[in-house]
């Protein structure tokens, strides 16, 4: 199992970020990505820093070298496909072939509204997400001259994206926990699904259902990538934890959203019963997952070390 490191809120401050990416690089981490949002992650009142997920890629591949480049998913509701296409074949070409593709249906309703962008119900962005998925396939396609497509939301005429990616085949990941919908567009057109904060148990479960769409679409399970996000609140020792434990209040407090399993607390000690129940079940990646920093550099310094290094 790899390891990787995601930015779920990107509120900065931006020199923290950047020293994170280059950490995810230098210290045996696989993967770094962002999240695609345009105001804080989970919505606390719009007043918080939040930079652009394109952009902010943009500068992690400029400072990398090593680690591949991603976003939790980019919401399908917020950009032309073809735009996408283009922003991450530019971003593969900067990082010498190293970008990956994450799609979602969005969630965050509370920004959509406040930037304007049209915000439907699940049912018609799910449909959205599978027309967004079949027209980047197209369009990163290094054999595909021109691509075109006819959709209910996007389509495509003769549509050229030059120059192609470095990479034969950008990988698609899609992200999310829906069963019925987003777990069977996985199985479909995906090349990897990510499940985000949720514990061993429910990724297991999302997992089966995902092998049962598999078999649905005349699939094989072993095909698809698996991968998960995991928010990190771990110190290095008793009082790093505790700190962790308040950070962790201040962002979720005592509702839904701190009732989920997906997060990893404690010591980083601790965090190993967890990862070793990720591995078993055949998780690709491991993720962890930040929000505004400051950062806890002990913390991470012995993360890296204690469960990143020893595999």
């Amino acid at each position: 199992m790899n390891f990787g490191i995601h930015i779920g809120h990107m509120g900065g401050p931006l020199d923290e970020m950047r020293k994170l990416w280059k950490f995810a690089d230098a210290k045996g981490f696989d993967w770094f990505s962002v999240s695609d949002h345009f105001q804080e992650s989970p919505p606390r009142g719009g007043d918080m820093d939040c930079f652009e997920s394109i952009a902010t890629l943009t500068a992690a591949a400029m400072d990398t070298e090593r680690v591949r480049l991603g976003s939790g998913v980019y919401c399908v509701a917020y950009r032309n496909p073809g735009l996408l296409a283009k922003s991450l074949t530019t971003i593969d070409h900067l990082s010498n072939g190293r970008v990956d593709c994450g799609l979602g249906a969005g969630w965050h309703d509370v920004e959509a509204k406040a930037f304007g962008y049209a915000f439907p119900s699940i049912g018609p962005r799910e449909d959205m997400l599978e027309e967004y998925a079949q027209i980047l396939r197209l369009l990163l396609d290094p054999e595909q001259r021109r691509a075109n497509f006819e959709g209910k939301h996007f389509r495509l005429a003769n549509a050229p994206n030059n120059p192609k990616p470095l990479q034969p085949r950008i990988p698609i990941w899609i992200g999310g926990r829906g069963e019925k919908r987003t777990l069977r567009a996985a199985a479909k057109y995906a090349d990897g699904w990510n499940g985000a904060y949720i514990g061993p148990d429910d990724w297991k479960q999302k997992s089966q259902v995902l092998d049962r769409w598999c078999e649905t679409e005349g699939r094989d399970p072993k095909s698809i990538m698996r991968t998960v996000n995991l928010g990190f609140y771990l110190g290095a020792d008793a009082r790093g934890a505790a700190r962790a434990d308040e950070v962790f209040r201040s962002h979720f407090g005592t509702g839904a959203r701190a009732d989920r399993t997906g997060y990893l607390r404690g010591t980083v000690k601790d965090a190993h019963a967890m990862v070793d129940r990720f591995r078993a079940l055949g998780c690709t990646r491991l993720s962890i997952a930040f929000r505004n920093g400051p950062y806890d550099w002990e913390a991470l310094e012995a993360f890296a070390a204690e469960i990143v290094r020893k595999g």
